[in-house]
């Protein structure tokens, strides 16, 4: 039974049979509820306001929207059309509920029901953060355990042991899997304190691979992953498959990957902090300060920050910018996956006064395009990948892959097949992970 509902809510909500069906149900909706009565007012007049009282509602969010800036970059026209098709069943739902029996009631009830899951999942298809029907209901993961299993890091007494200290060679050359090593990897969700910042963090996802499970682990690598906006941290972990590609990696590597820690960079599901510190909150020293500490202090890793890389995608891509560069002793090496050129609210002139008071040489002291021009990072290394399709974040990499190289950056440049959506993420993070490796001391 338990395999049953894994792979029930396994499914996948963005490709196979469930968005057509979804779509099919949604096109029968519509015509149930069009055809809720059959008069000539009905078709004449009813119908022709639902879209009217549809169209109007589609406007106002939109310029809710525009107003409260909730994400710095214009949602696609297909959004718009399938949240309005979800608004003309509502509506059409309202007109025809009056002077309806309770059978025809239930049919309309079922017809909306349809078509605004068939609006939500063609949302979802956009960006893809809820591939899986477990992702979208938030279920627990299926190898996540608790988080006194792993923390705190010094309950084993006699990890790194088997290790031979570094020696100049990569920790694989060096590592032997005990017998009874997991055959998995495991995620758990922890409070990482605001010690020095005060940021409003929600809590942060960890993986830890299957050497990380032994009696004996060796002292891994980290990499801190960061999602994108509006997100959270579990996101990588649903719809960037972080567990399932560090796992198939450690499984051709005697159970070695990096320690994966995942932390809130946002503070709330749709809050845009640019990942510095301002009026906006200091999330750079919450993400620069709190979050390393408590890695070190909670975590058994490699404590040579030679070992360790940041990432993300999207918003997080340009955090992971920020911090390389702003932090590059504690951050030599990035990931950035369809990050922008700077950090943005959508308008340059209210970024700066959202942040500063419109003070633009504070801006421009943490725009980290404003700090490579003025500065070399020789020792450090980027890995950037941007989807083929996206036109908009595919222009800004360049211009921050063209920057890097100038401050003297080892830059790696690619284009996956794909949109600016997780599936991308998802495929790029499985390309760097080799790359990464061996760049953190893991392989050769």
């Amino acid at each position: 039974m338990g395999d049953l509902w894994r792979h029930v809510t396994g499914l996948s909500l963005v490709q196979g049979p469930i968005p057509p069906l979804l779509t099919g149900g949604a096109v029968l909706g519509l015509l149930v509820l069009g055809t809720a009565r059959r008069s000539r007012a009905w078709f004449l007049r009813s119908v022709p306001l639902a879209v009217v009282a549809a169209l109007v509602l589609l406007a106002a969010a939109e310029v809710a929207l525009a107003v409260a800036h909730p994400f710095p970059d214009r949602l696609p026209r297909r959004i718009s059309a399938w949240v309005a098709a979800a608004l003309f069943a509502l509506a059409l739902a309202a007109a025809g509920w009056r002077r309806q029996r309770w059978p025809r009631r239930v049919a309309a009830a079922l017809a909306l029901l349809v078509v605004v899951a068939a609006a939500a999942d063609q949302v979802d298809r956009v960006y893809a953060p809820f591939p899986t029907i477990a992702a979208a209901l938030q279920l627990p993961p299926h190898d996540e355990v608790q988080a006194q299993s792993i923390l705190p890091g010094h309950a084993l007494a006699g990890a790194a042991a088997a290790v031979p200290l570094a020696d100049g060679r990569p920790l694989e050359a060096r590592w032997r899997p005990p017998a009874g090593m997991p055959g998995n990897g495991a995620v758990t969700e922890v409070a990482i304190p605001a010690s020095r910042s005060g940021f409003t963090a929600r809590p942060a996802w960890i993986y830890v691979p299957p050497a990380y499970l032994t009696a004996q682990r060796p002292l891994l690598p980290v990499l801190v992953l960061i999602s994108g906006q509006p997100g959270s941290p579990r996101d990588w972990i649903d719809a960037g498959g972080v567990a399932e590609t560090m796992d198939a990696f450690a499984a051709a590597h005697s159970g070695l990957a990096p320690v994966v820690v995942m932390p809130d960079a946002l503070g709330a599901e749709t809050a845009n902090p640019l990942c510095m510190d301002s009026r906006l909150g200091k999330a750079d020293t919450y993400l620069s300060v709190d979050v390393p500490a408590w890695i070190e202090g909670a975590l058994q890793i490699d404590p040579d920050r030679a070992h360790w890389a940041v990432g993300g995608f999207s918003y997080g891509g340009t955090c992971a910018l920020q911090l390389a560069v702003a932090h590059s002793d504690l951050f030599p090496t990035m990931l950035d996956i369809a990050g922008q050129q700077a950090p943005t609210l959508g308008d340059p002139v209210g970024t700066v006064a959202s942040t500063f008071g419109g003070d633009q040489v504070a801006f421009a002291a943490v725009d980290p395009l404003e700090e490579l021009a003025t500065r070399r990072l020789p020792g450090s290394r980027a890995l950037m990948l941007v989807g083929a399709h996206d036109s908009q974040f595919g222009r800004q990499a360049a211009t921050v892959r063209s920057a890097l190289v100038s401050a003297g950056v080892d830059v790696s440049y690619a284009e996956l097949p794909g949109d600016h959506s997780w599936t991308l993420a998802n495929a790029a993070l499985r390309q760097a992970v080799p790359a990464l490796a061996q760049r953190i001391g893991l392989t050769g």
